[in-house]
């Protein structure tokens, strides 16, 4: 049996930017994720904020690793070909006791470096967000915050880990793990592994796994997140991310922009103790839809094309990055709520340099392969671009998805680099993620799937055993 350096529990942001970091060095490396794909977890509902620190208290772990993961997205989104735009956010105060708010939430920040930080008046806000709540008199404006697509982070992340030597285990559930003195026993579904390090970034299910190892001092509570998408076409209705003041729980509704174009609304703040309940609510489509209405009074029901929800793995009021003594090798990484999509490349460093000090003999590799050939998507292409790129390459010119102009070509690209589902596909091109949820060209991205793997349509499941699509076979498209 193999005996790997380190094995990492959880394949969201936070586990693949671990893996990645780690691909640095000379070790063996294995990423575990119980799902069928990477990102089907926590990040899969991710609004793809790139925080600037605001909000987070200036002693707590998370807003010193937010201003960090901050600056660090930039060379890392580089690196990786992964579009990310910095948009600037506004927290919008409504009278003079909320300006009082807006000034202390910017020294707090700045005490932790944010840079640039400033109060703009409604002057300023009638000129740059003109479609802003009348009654607005003031803003804290944080030009650093950004967007990016937690999903193409993710895959983006993984892609560079393999091509490093990171072995990813997708359909891994872990079972148990034993501690046996260097090393560690896990037992998952798909066998026994060993390794001599353990990192945990399970997400929702950190808890579970640390118990495992006897170690209980934290519980995982689930936060529940509505969120709803408009339509593509109302992508100009703000030119910023729009924040309400905070409250103790949340950041409360915010109007968000997307590395994809569709605004989005939401999300609510519900602690629930079902890890698994994704249902959306009339009572959290009204409430973020009064809130919202609040900062942008011309936002309509009829623009929402989409709504979900999205569990968020509340431990306390801080992340939990501790190297466990209890069990020597063992690193909990829990907790990773907002901002830990921000935070990501910050925790990698630091779960890194918590290895070191704990006994990882560490050297860096004579060769990284630190960059990442771009994917090609068309729909965030020019079209004197897209009339290039099908005079090149004639097969993307087979559109499949008319609401998100994507190709065929497209389709069989993201197959090759891993997608196995519909779900799948659609994180990585938007496939289906258009105003008719793929009403025309799911039965298509269903045949190339099946020709692409080499399975029955049948097989062909949303997002994982049980979700099969077409039940019997005279429904195939295979001749």
């Amino acid at each position: 049996m193999k005996t790997y350096d380190v094995a990492i529990i959880g394949a969201g942001v936070t586990g693949t930017s671990i893996a990645r970091e780690l691909a640095r060095y000379k070790l063996d490396i294995a990423l575990f994720e119980k799902e069928e794909e990477l990102a089907f977890g926590v990040s899969k509902s991710n609004s793809g904020i790139i925080h600037p620190g605001i909000q987070n208290s200036p002693d707590s772990l998370k807003g010193r690793l937010c201003v960090q993961g901050n600056f660090l997205i930039r060379d890392l989104s580089k690196e990786l070909n992964i579009d990310f735009k910095e948009v600037g956010e506004l927290i919008v105060a409504f009278n003079e006791e909320e300006i009082r708010e807006l000034l202390r939430l910017k020294k707090e920040a700045e005490v932790l470096g944010v840079p640039r930080l400033k109060i703009v008046d409604k002057t300023w806000l009638r000129q740059n967000e003109p479609n802003l709540n009348a009654e607005a008199v003031a803003a804290l404006y944080a030009p650093t915050a950004g967007i990016i697509s937690p999903y193409r982070l993710v895959y983006g992340l993984a892609e560079n880990a393999v091509r490093n030597g990171v072995e990813i285990f997708t359909e891994t559930k872990i079972e148990n793990i034993i501690y046996s003195k260097p090393n560690f026993e896990i037992l998952a579904s798909k066998g026994l592994f060993r390794s001599r390090h353990v990192i945990n970034s399970a997400g929702l299910f950190a808890d579970e796994i640390s118990k495992m190892l006897g170690i209980d001092y934290f519980k995982i509570r689930p936060r529940k997140g509505e969120e709803f998408i408009l339509d593509k076409k109302k992508e100009s209705l703000i030119h910023h991310l729009i924040l309400p003041l905070p409250s103790k729980t949340s950041k409360g509704v915010i109007i968000i922009k997307t590395a994809d174009g569709n605004p989005m609304i939401g999300p609510t703040a519900e602690d629930i103790e079902d890890k698994e309940d994704l249902s959306t609510s009339d009572s959290g489509f009204n409430k973020v839809l009064s809130s919202a209405r609040r900062l942008i009074p011309s936002i309509n029901d009829k623009d929402i094309i989409a709504y979900f929800a999205g569990l968020r793995p509340v431990a306390g009021d801080d992340f939990i990055i501790n190297h466990e003594n209890k069990a020597p090798g063992f690193i909990n990484v829990a907790g990773i709520q907002s901002p830990g999509l921000t935070a990501s490349p910050a925790i990698a460093l630091l779960v890194a340099n918590i290895l070191k000090d704990n006994g990882l003999e560490i050297k860096k590799k004579f060769i990284f392969h630190a960059h990442r050939k771009g994917t090609i998507h068309l729909f965030q292409s020019p079209l004197l671009k897209i009339e290039k790129i099908i005079k090149k390459d004639p097969s993307y010119g087979d559109i499949v998805c008319r609401c998100e102009m994507v190709s065929a070509k497209e389709i069989k690209d993201a197959v090759k680099k891993g997608a196995k589902t519909m779900d799948g596909v659609k994180f990585r091109t938007r496939a289906q993620a258009g105003r008719c949820h793929g009403s025309f060209c799911a039965t298509r991205i269903m045949k190339i799937l099946a020709e692409e793997r080499k399975i029955l349509v049948t097989s062909v499941t949303k997002r994982g055993k049980g979700s099969e699509i077409v039940k019997e076979d005279r429904f195939c498209f295979q001749e």
